[in-house]
């Protein structure tokens, strides 16, 4: 007879979230589109270097009263950056079990961590496996296209440095997946080869971050549907000739939704977002890619030193939200056929000084393109997605808004 899962269901009144921490507040690179550094947010100035070591132990005692209140089964913990090796490998080590000490007799502990892989070595790999640490790198393409936009202090490319990290991984047996954002005219095709190429199996391709007043020079540089142009040759290769453990998350996020299932993707569905951000200097922020929309969006006035992690649904209305309740569906896109499936795209690729955020992303037409051929190739339409919705949202009982995020 199997055993009896006796885990106490999650509070619906704080669903379960996952953290990301700021660990360190600089880089050593200076990636010409980073949202952080170049999109006119200075906010990072003014944070230490490094997250003190009181400021982790709040960060750690926000957490689990956090978890004790959602009753979640785990919780994944994210380092980021900046650069988060920055910290070093034997205090991320030490932080590592302290968050296990802090709180695995109350939830499963995950370890991720972001990173764009040129301060890897055998310390790193070691605290990696130890720890069982989820790696993405950052990579961009070939090393002619890679070093154009994520260079160095000094302007050198860092191709070499970048890839010497992920085949370091790769030997030492850690898996890494790979984050890459497209770039405006390339070939996509040829990037995504030689991602292929360096061995990972693990792939998500990031749209550029921009706003409805920040967009139309992009527009008339590289037409209407610069991101679909990238991304639709990697998806007919990818269903032609890959394999069903290579995973494409931007289409495999798209198969999901157009099956009738939940986003679990910041990209699509208009879910909460479910997670929070903790900076260096403890404060808590929401989604941090608003920053790239306008200084300040991302900030929620709230610190762990002082503040519970809860007390954001009664501080902020915005990142109650975006963290716990879900958007608004767009006003434009209410009779779009994507509604439910792509639900007005990324937040941060909403806003508008006019309107804030009840505008389709930027990209709406890349991404209607990008589900129609997904559609295609499925052989799903958009009244098989909302019957097979609405099925499996009668066997979870859930509503459509829930599902959706949107009040309709």
């Amino acid at each position: 007879m199997p055993s009896l899962d006796l885990t106490p269901p999650h509070n619906s009144s704080f669903p379960p979230l996952d953290f990301t921490l700021k660990a360190v507040s600089r880089c050593n690179l200076n990636c010409t589109y980073c949202y952080v550094y170049n999109m006119g947010d200075e906010s990072w100035r003014a944070r230490p270097v490094v997250m003190p070591d009181n400021v982790f132990s709040a960060a750690l005692k926000r957490i689990r009263e956090y978890v004790l209140l959602s009753r979640q089964s785990s919780v994944e913990i994210t380092f980021h950056g900046g650069e988060p090796c920055l910290m070093g490998s034997a205090r991320f080590a030490d932080w590592c079990r302290a968050a296990q000490k802090q709180l695995s007799d109350i939830t499963r502990v995950n370890f991720g961590i972001q990173t764009n892989g040129t301060l890897v070595d055998d310390s790193w790999i070691e605290a990696f496996k130890a720890h069982s640490v989820v790696v993405g790198v950052s990579v961009d393409g070939p090393a002619d296209l890679h070093d154009l936009y994520r260079i160095d202090k000094r302007g050198r490319g860092t191709y070499e440095r970048v890839t010497r990290g992920i085949t370091e991984l790769r030997k030492g047996g850690v898996e890494v997946g790979i984050l890459s954002v497209v770039q405006f005219g390339a070939d996509g095709l040829d990037v995504h080869r030689s991602l292929m190429d360096l061995g990972t199996k693990q792939v998500t391709y990031l749209l550029p971050h921009f706003s409805h007043d920040t967009i139309s020079p992009i527009r008339a540089a590289y037409g209407p549907t610069p991101c679909a142009d990238y991304l639709l040759p990697i998806l007919d290769y990818w269903w032609d000739k890959g394999t069903i453990d290579e995973q494409i998350s931007i289409f495999w996020q798209m198969g999901r939704l157009i099956m009738g299932g939940v986003s679990q993707f910041d990209l699509f569905g208009n879910m909460p977002l479910g997670f929070v951000f903790i900076e260096a200097d403890g404060s808590l922020e929401g989604l941090d890619t608003l920053r790239a929309s306008q200084e300040g969006l991302a900030q929620t006035g709230l610190n762990v030193l002082a503040d519970s992690v809860a007390s954001i649904r009664e501080r902020s209305g915005l990142h109650r939200r975006t963290i716990f309740d879900g958007m608004p569906l767009p006003t434009g896109c209410r009779t779009c056929p994507e509604a439910t499936t792509c639900a007005g795209g990324h937040l941060a690729d909403r806003f508008s000084a006019a309107k804030g955020f009840d505008n389709p992303s930027v990209w709406c037409e890349d991404l209607l393109l990008l589900f129609t051929h997904v559609r295609e190739l499925m052989g799903v339409t958009p009244q098989e997605t909302l019957f097979r919705r609405r099925a499996l949202q009668e066997l979870s009982g859930l509503t459509p808004a829930t599902q959706i995020g949107a009040a309709q």
